[in-house]
């Protein structure tokens, strides 16, 4: 049994991320893990369910989607594409934007190295470098 404060449920879980067809999976694991952090309260869970539903697409996606279109990448990442010759050179190609987007930063090498694709967001969270990657493997004791 878990150490909830409150009584949590699927039903609960259900209600904040929608129809999730690994809801089942998702009650199972998060029922288990979140109190080993202190993620116990309807405060702290609701807090963590909403930050994780937002970067995963209501726990959908568990891998950063980078297929934006030239427009897009003018909006998201302006600094990155200031013309919109550069945006087409990379529209619709998400390993050649990862690599230009996080390229040369949170630990990860320059854009040539591919370190941006290889690090990109990843799980509920949408964990993204090198840098990150390697300090929660290391806080979970598995080599990157």
């Amino acid at each position: 049994m878990s150490d909830f404060t409150f009584n949590f449920t699927q039903d609960q879980l259900g209600q904040c991320i929608g129809k999730n067809p690994y809801i089942d999976h998702w009650y199972s694991a998060l029922n288990t893990i979140l109190p080993d952090y202190e993620i116990n309260t309807p405060q702290r869970v609701a807090a963590f369910l909403a930050q994780c539903a937002h970067e995963s697409g209501n726990f959908t996606a568990l891998h950063e989607n980078l297929n934006y279109r030239a427009v897009t990448l003018r909006k998201v990442f302006p600094k990155y594409f200031p013309t919109d010759e550069m945006a087409e050179q990379y529209a619709q190609q998400p390993e050649k934007i990862a690599n230009r987007v996080y390229g040369g930063r949170m630990g990860n090498g320059p854009e040539e190295s591919g370190d941006g694709f290889r690090y990109c967001g990843r799980g509920l969270i949408q964990l993204t470098g090198k840098q990150n990657y390697t300090k929660f493997a290391e806080s979970i004791d598995t080599p990157v």
